[in-house]
């Protein structure tokens, strides 16, 4: 049986169709770029951190420190990484982890990149067999690099 439309709600069912269209079609586009790796210019001063936190040599956990590695899109930290004080003062650590946060900061602007938003919190650091290690963390916690 076939009941007749009214002139005025066919022109809102098309509206509605062409609605339901765009917004399946939109959907199925690429999910954009979440935490992603570090850009490879950044890779060179990743290697400089690492390098300038050495293996993080410790006779007690006073001498253990935490620092914030990188940028999210959204802000704060990507990571932390564990470090000793017992041979290193942090001033160069603080510069090249500052550059790198910068350079990622830019990156992601260029790129036009997103995150999740999550927040890494700083786990803190403790000595374990005369090395500064992150400490085991819980929910939403970060690993050391």
């Amino acid at each position: 049986m076939h009941t007749p439309t009214s002139p005025t709600l066919l022109p809102l069912l098309r509206a509605a169709c062409a609605a339901i269209v765009l917004l399946a079609t939109s959907a199925c586009g690429s999910p954009p770029a979440q935490d992603a790796p570090p850009a490879p210019g950044n890779a060179g001063l990743l290697a400089q951190i690492q390098a300038e936190a050495g293996n993080a040599a410790c006779d007690s956990t006073q001498q253990c420190q935490t620092i914030a590695i990188g940028a999210k899109a959204c802000g704060g930290p990507e990571r932390y990484l564990a470090w000793s004080s017992k041979e290193n003062d942090g001033k160069k650590l603080k510069a090249l982890v500052q550059a790198h946060a910068e350079a990622s900061r830019k990156q992601q602007q260029a790129d036009g990149m997103m995150s999740t938003c999550s927040i890494v919190t700083d786990p803190g650091a403790t000595c374990q067999a005369g090395r500064c290690v992150l400490q085991k963390s819980g929910l939403g916690g970060s690993s050391a690099m």
